[in-house]
């Protein structure tokens, strides 16, 4: 793939495969049980249903109560009835597309857009609120309220038009961007930030923005096998850098040694940025985007308690 993918090169972001074995998961709550289905999410407490949402297939296990037995008399098939209590979980995406988003491979930007795709998919179908953001310097672009399967194609588009800026004259501004984000979280829920987390700003400060206690947040910082150990991308030798977010420029001649020294200083990075987030309370973990999207999604996050 080429530093800053095109249009054209856009991949399928979910395939009908992986689309069915997530259908059982759910974006949880470690805080707050402001969100709830009948049939589907499971809850301390108990309220009584409004409104009729949407069907799903039965798998073993699911409360018998929900079968519909008329549209299985008519279709010879069970389906489950689900139902919209009168509140519902908010659950908002931001996505990192800042020109560092552009390299690695499997490349961090398409990973990240399948990984947000997974998420709100999940999200849609157990009719939570979902709120997508992608960012620069500042929210470049957003979709907000969508609920039920009928938006998954709006989701799937507004997802799949994002691509990782091209700018030098734009670095990214992590502060800005969560200050915003959480501006517009007027009820409690939870918000997953996707970011490599490359930011020259003030990180304590974006932390302190997502960290609101009415909130569930995740910082997924994503890294690509290369950025982990560049021994593996050949990087030994006379080298020219270029920082593809400020265009700052270094010549360097690499060595094991000197691989190890960036290794400990990624390590401490990355430290930091956990300790910022342990600080608010805010859940962080990195992704490889050398681990495939099924096993993160269906491995990884719900071990995390992202998903159940």
């Amino acid at each position: 793939m080429t530093q800053f993918a095109s249009q054209a090169e856009s991949q399928k972001l979910l395939t009908p495969e992986f689309m069915n074995r997530i259908e059982r998961l759910d974006v949880m709550s470690r805080k707050i049980l402001h969100g709830k289905m009948q049939g589907e999410r499971r809850s301390k407490r108990r309220g009584q249903s409004v409104e009729f949402a949407d069907y799903r297939n039965y798998v073993v296990g699911d409360d018998l109560r929900f079968i519909d037995w008329n549209l299985y008399a008519r279709l010879d098939k069970l389906f489950l009835r689900l139902f919209l209590e009168e509140e519902d979980l908010s659950v908002s995406f931001v996505m990192d597309t800042t020109a560092s988003m552009s390299v690695g491979e499997p490349n961090k930007m398409h990973y990240t857009k399948q990984l947000v795709a997974a998420l709100s998919y999940i999200a849609l179908l157990k009719y939570n609120r979902v709120s997508l953001f992608s960012f620069v310097d500042t929210i470049t672009d957003s979709l907000m309220g969508l609920r039920g399967r009928k938006f998954v194609p709006q989701m799937i588009e507004f997802i799949d038009r994002q691509f990782a800026s091209p700018s030098l004259e734009t670095p990214g501004d992590l502060a800005t961007v969560c200050k915003r984000v959480a501006m517009t979280q007027q009820q409690p829920g939870v918000i997953v930030l996707v970011s490599d987390c490359f930011d020259k700003g003030d990180l304590a400060n974006a932390m302190r923005y997502l960290g609101d206690p009415r909130h569930d947040v995740y910082v997924i910082q994503l890294l690509s096998p290369q950025e982990i150990d560049p021994k593996k991308a050949g990087m030994i030798g006379d080298l020219r850098f270029e920082d593809v977010e400020d265009g700052d420029i270094a010549e360097v001649s690499v060595t094991p040694e000197l691989i190890d020294r960036y290794k400990a200083n990624l390590e401490a990075y990355c430290t930091h940025i956990r300790d910022l987030c342990m600080k608010r309370n805010i859940a962080y973990m990195i992704g490889d985007t050398a681990v495939p999207i099924e096993t993160m999604v269906m491995k990884y996050l719900r071990e995390k308690g992202l998903l159940g």
